[in-house]
């Protein structure tokens, strides 16, 4: 079992060559792709178009000091992410899939509860822009993760297996893999207790990307600093719902917060600011 899991801000160093990002397309924006690297470095300055775009909705991130949770989900218009059978690719377009691997790019870890490795068997890695892989983080209080998943045995990243600490964890498969206890309760691992325990090892820029039970946890613990949320022009009609948590009784109560909109592609994607 191997601890490798130090911090990566953006501008760290990139991954090595057999296990980097695909890169843009040829003939891509070389103004844009010049934004992204500058983001990538901690460089958040004005820009002239088309990088500006980027600059303007990722800036903030790169400019934020300090610890830095965000969430994402994608979703359809009657607020599902996936079909009743778990089918869910894809809800949104490519654009919101570039997107979210950008997010990864931009954070130490990316969290994911095990339902989502047990559904998706998803690698958690930056491929469709260039940017170093962040951490993946299992959720798993019970420890029931497939040996067999990505994440725990393709070494493409470091993850970190966060399972009860009275868990029967089995022997990870791989030395990428790192097993980290934090108490459960009832409900499963407190999202507070989850980030102090990353903190520890020094992942403060987190990325919770679902599913929507592991978001809406966190968005319900108060623990979010930004939440984007995607809505693809469909209707699933009975499915996964997204973000659920208990609600206020009067809408005065209702959670609201600072937005901006994107467009990306079809789809719609809406930034809600806790906490600047």
């Amino acid at each position: 079992m191997t601890d490798s899991t130090a911090p990566r801000a953006p501008g760290g160093s990139p991954p090595p060559a057999d296990d980097a990002a695909p890169a843009p397309p040829a003939g891509g924006d070389t103004a844009s792709d010049a934004a992204w690297e500058a983001l990538l470095a901690g460089r958040a300055r004005p820009v002239p178009p088309p990088g500006a775009e980027l600059v303007e909705r990722y800036g903030p991130l790169v400019a934020h000091r300090g610890p830095l949770v965000l969430a994402q989900l994608g979703q359809s218009l009657d607020g599902f992410i996936a079909s009743r059978t778990g089918h869910a690719e894809f809800v949104t377009g490519p654009q919101d899939r570039e997107h979210l691997h950008r997010l990864r790019a931009l954070v130490d870890a990316v969290v994911v509860g095990v339902g989502t490795v047990v559904a998706d068997d998803c690698r958690l890695t930056v491929r469709a822009v260039p940017g170093p892989h962040p951490t993946r983080v299992v959720l798993d209080p019970s420890a029931r993760a497939p040996l067999t998943a990505a994440v725990l045995t393709d070494g493409a990243a470091p993850t970190v297996w966060v399972v009860g600490e009275h868990a029967d964890v089995p022997a990870p498969p791989s030395p990428h893999v790192a097993v980290l206890p934090v108490p459960a309760d009832e409900h499963g691992l407190a999202p507070r207790a989850v980030l102090e325990a990353l903190a520890g090892r020094g992942l403060h820029r987190v990325l919770v990307e679902g599913g929507g039970r592991t978001v809406s946890r966190f968005l319900a613990a108060g623990t979010l600093d930004r939440l984007y949320l995607t809505t693809a022009p469909l209707l699933i009609g009975d499915g996964v719902p997204g973000i659920r948590f208990r609600g206020a009784d009067h809408l005065s109560g209702a959670l609201r917060a600072p937005v901006r909109r994107f467009v990306l592609g079809d789809d719609l994607c809406t930034e809600l600011t806790f906490r600047a």
